[in-house]
């Protein structure tokens, strides 16, 4: 196991401790089917889902918590979304900077409905002209898909603009936010959020396999996924009524207790205090790394918001070499790659070499970033060496 771990934007690492009690005392007293069965051992199932699914709403500012439907991570919640919305011949907008979870589904959709596709092209910093979002809108236009932050650069884009933007065309808005979720404010009603696709094992810092979908009241998704819910079960459709619709099968229930451990912790320690410790420490790692010869932070300036992530190239170096050095030599767990975001690298220009990703999270420490500062110190100053031998 990796001394310091700075692969946060992947899976948050480690845990509250109460999120494995939570998992714990969830097998141990409530390992029923949760709305299966009305004996004791499955009503302590329901209201463990029932409390994580009113903590999600109470942290995203989310009226009703039957809006909110539990996936097996924030993918999941995104091809539900996405498949579940849009129709034959639709236009739907969205980004250079998104995942592979937006962009696949909506290539599929391109190639099986036809469906038109307008990715708005952010700069080197991954920031989208307000312009020209106002003119990609068609009269086809049915969706606009927006990552929160880029899972590459940080960058923070502005949810409440483009919402308001989608209403005044009448198109439906879906957030990805991956990588915001527990670690920038959100608040569904505030900001006009119709969809919004959330992961739990990374800053809501649950356990992998769990994540989720708010939708609107106002939207009604085609189901992707068909089958048992415990309720309406003499009917042949799938049930009209939420969440059951969209959660057909067995959840996963000890992951979603693990999911609302991780939440109270959140809430205990407040969106905004996490937020801000994490942009202080990308602050000292960007103060650090901009400094060193032959290294190339991307993203945003120094003393811009985003999110804990600091992603960088080293000239004649390839990411995957830099990353396995920081791993074997250093002990230091870092991303490097694509990132599974290929128009992201197209943006930033790192198509050919990929980039080496540092994020923080909440245990992360002033400490390990200064560790990391020293080991890239020392790796460039290697790579600096080697080129004037070859010279």
């Amino acid at each position: 196991m990796p001394h310091i771990y700075f692969d946060n934007a992947a899976s948050s690492w480690p845990k509250p401790p109460e999120v494995a009690e939570a998992m714990i005392a969830c097998m141990e007293e409530a390992g029923a089917n949760p709305g299966r069965g009305s004996h004791s051992m499955a009503v302590r199932a329901s209201r463990i889902v029932f409390e994580a699914r009113t903590l999600v709403a109470k942290l995203f500012g989310i009226r009703n918590p039957n809006d909110i439907v539990f996936t097996s991570n924030a993918t999941a919640a995104l091809n539900l979304a996405i498949k579940g919305f849009v129709r034959q011949g639709d236009h739907v907008i969205c980004t250079s900077m998104e995942h592979n979870s937006v962009r696949r589904p909506l290539e599929y959709l391109r190639r099986t409905r036809g469906v038109q596709i307008t990715y708005l092209q952010a700069d080197k910093q991954g920031k989208i002209s307000m312009d020209e979002a106002a003119a990609a809108f068609q009269p086809e236009t049915t969706l606009f898909v927006c990552s929160h932050s880029s899972n590459l650069l940080g960058t923070i884009q502005p949810i409440a603009e483009f919402a308001e933007l989608c209403r005044h065309n009448g198109v439906k808005l879906l957030v990805d936010a991956a990588q915001t979720a527990g670690t920038v404010p959100i608040n569904v009603a505030e900001e006009g959020i119709d969809m919004l696709a959330f992961p739990g094992h990374k800053g809501l810092l649950g356990p992998q396999g769990t994540g989720g979908l708010y939708i609107s009241p106002e939207i009604d998704l085609e189901p992707i996924l068909h089958g048992g819910t415990g309720s309406q079960s003499e009917e042949v459709d799938q049930p009209s009524v939420r969440p059951d619709r969209y959660e057909a099968g067995t959840p996963n229930t000890v992951g979603i207790a693990g999911l609302a451990a991780g939440i109270k912790f959140i809430m205990k320690e407040t969106v905004e205090q996490i937020h801000r410790k994490e942009w202080e420490l990308t602050q000292l790692m960007m103060e650090g790394l901009r400094n060193i010869s032959g290294l190339r932070i991307l993203g945003p300036d120094l003393g811009e918001d985003k999110t804990g992530i600091v992603s960088f190239v080293v000239e004649n170096a390839d990411a995957s070499e830099i990353a396995f050095q920081l791993d074997r030599e250093y002990r230091i767990a870092v991303r490097a790659g694509f990132h599974c975001t290929p128009l992201g690298h197209e943006t930033a220009g790192t198509t050919a070499t990929g980039a080496v990703r540092a994020s923080v999270g909440y245990y992360s420490t002033v400490e390990q970033v200064e560790c990391l500062i020293k080991a890239m110190e020392e790796i460039c100053r290697g790579y600096k060496n080697q080129g004037k031998e070859k010279n």
